[in-house]
């Protein structure tokens, strides 16, 4: 109850900036669907159907909710950028889950993900880096996931890993220097300088918000990046035999 209240407290405090997030994720939702219309209108499929329905859903749950539990083992990579970035697994089962499923799936296995943490943990970051997982991580799985299904390959689903990986690096520099680090300032009460300063403790070449962004931020999404796409690739074979849809054929 208590971290219920907080969160309710927050969200009031917050609200404009919540609501910019929801009406963001539904685009972000909207251009995934637009994606798979053309992918199924080029392959001839059909990403869902009555029949296929309910077990979609189902393992759409089943894989927001491992992706709620590797949220908690989070850990920072204090010798790339400051502890308030930290590291989980949590977009592995989101890129399987697109890749299985499709873009649109992907979208909501992410959106479920972040809801689901912030119900159960609450947010310290004024909602701005619940936002940032959600936002960066569809930048990531909807490039992977959109080369991945126009021709299922194990070869176009490493293409679509790399793709998707320099997405989220491209799109990370860019949402942290003009939106998110700025929108966390304002809403968190801290000092811009103080995100240099620390990024300073790390990497004395940081003397701005753009060194700060290009010399700590990427070089963090990028190991994230490798990881996550090493791990998609390494369980989705195995787990897509499992967890198999039947309109829609594995690599």
């Amino acid at each position: 109850m208590a971290n219920l209240a907080k969160l309710f407290d927050s969200l009031q405090k917050n609200i404009v900036f919540v609501l910019v997030s929801l009406v963001l994720m539904a685009v972000v939702y909207f251009v995934a669907f637009g994606f798979e219309k053309l992918i199924e209108k080029k392959n001839g499929i059909k990403f869902s159907s009555e029949k296929t329905k309910i077990n979609k859903l189902v393992i759409m749950a089943m894989l927001a909710a491992i992706s709620v539990v590797l949220m908690y083992f989070e850990f920072p990579l204090t010798f790339i950028a400051p502890s308030f970035y930290e590291l989980d697994l949590s977009e592995v089962p989101v890129l399987i889950g697109s890749f299985m499923l499709g873009p649109c799936a992907g979208v909501l296995i992410e959106a479920v993900k972040v809801i689901l943490k912030v119900f159960i943990k609450g947010t310290s970051t004024a909602f701005v880096g619940d936002f940032a997982n959600f936002i960066l991580g569809c930048f990531f799985m909807i490039p992977a996931s959109v080369i991945y299904h126009y021709h299922k390959t194990k070869k176009r689903a490493v293409i679509g890993l790399i793709a998707g990986g320099l997405s989220l690096i491209v799109s990370g520099v860019f949402l942290n220097a003009f939106y998110l680090l700025p929108k966390y300032s304002e809403l968190y009460g801290m000092p811009i300088e103080s995100f240099i300063s620390m990024g300073q403790a790390i990497n004395a070449n940081i003397h701005n918000i753009f060194t700060f962004v290009v010399l700590a931020v990427a070089p963090f999404n990028f190991v994230k990046a490798v990881i996550s796409g090493v791990l998609t690739m390494i369980l989705y074979k195995y787990l897509s035999r499992h967890l198999k849809i039947n309109n829609l054929n594995a690599m």
